[in-house]
């Protein structure tokens, strides 16, 4: 008998948000560990924390990608933060593994580092499924075959841990039902590796819109809900109404990265 999974985007969502709130929620990080360590792509380590967010106790997970960018969050700062001065010493740190880096991955490549992982089936078309609607959003908004699309963004090493991992953790938590009810986003502009973009970005604008997930725009300027984030929700949500009455048996909180001002986590409940 699965469980059902009740996730509040209040603060928006994005994969580190929900990896933290998953393992916070009791998904075993032994069994997360052993599959990350057979994930076919070089040069990232997995740091666990406790933070706090607004007062409270959260779980932080950090795909760290080098020794001298301890704590540099890819998912967040490449994507939407780049500036040249950041991509020139990017770079310059990363002679040895700058083939890796800028290697501009495609759905296919990404698929056999997926198939390639030791993990369950049920995991594996998890994570597929995230990365197909990744693929899918960013064809659309640059207007490219999806066989086309390359992750030079999304397909940063840590989007792709970050992937790999929530899908690990709702296997192992042996979730069966996911609700959703709606995204929580701000308003403003990013700045991305192709200039700047309004919030929400393109991806995520198509997959809610593919997808039919309900927004409320708050009144934060900045990026809150991010495309990996989005696709997540898009691939794993069963439903999008909370039943009137339910009991709360399990609470994980899992932290964002970035500071707007407001509480910044995912809160996941198991609920009946």
């Amino acid at each position: 008998m699965g469980k059902t999974l009740y996730l509040e985007c209040n603060s928006g969502i994005s994969g580190d948000m929900t990896v933290g709130a998953l393992i916070d929620l009791g998904a075993d990080k032994e069994v997360l560990n052993k599959v990350l360590s057979t994930v076919n792509v070089e040069g990232f380590e997995i740091k666990y924390s406790r933070v706090k967010r607004a007062g409270l106790d959260c779980q932080d997970f950090d795909v760290v990608l080098d020794k001298e960018h301890d704590g540099h969050d890819h998912d967040m700062e490449y994507l939407y933060g780049h500036t040249h001065e950041h991509e020139e010493h990017h770079e310059h740190h990363h002679e040895h593994h700058h083939d890796n880096h800028h290697e501009h991955r495609g759905l296919k490549e990404i698929t056999e580092i997926i198939d390639s992982a030791a993990m369950t089936d049920n995991a594996r078309s998890i994570a597929k499924h995230i990365f197909e609607i990744l693929a899918d959003a960013e064809s659309k908004a640059h207007g490219v075959p999806v066989n086309e699309v390359h992750f030079h963004e999304v397909g940063a090493v840590d989007s792709i841990v970050d992937v790999i991992s929530i899908a690990v953790c709702i296997d192992n938590l042996d979730v069966d039902k996911v609700i959703v009810p709606k995204l929580y986003e701000g308003h403003g502009t990013v700045r991305c590796q192709h200039g700047i973009l309004p919030v929400p970005v393109p991806a995520v604008t198509n997959i809610v819109a593919d997808h039919k997930i309900s927004l409320e725009i708050i009144d934060v300027k900045g990026e809150l809900v991010t495309p990996t984030g989005a696709a997540t929700v898009a691939a794993i949500r069963t439903d999008e109404t909370l039943p009137k009455e339910f009991k709360i048996k399990k609470v994980g909180m899992g932290s964002g990265k970035r500071d707007y001002g407001l509480a910044g986590f995912v809160r996941a409940m198991i609920i009946e």
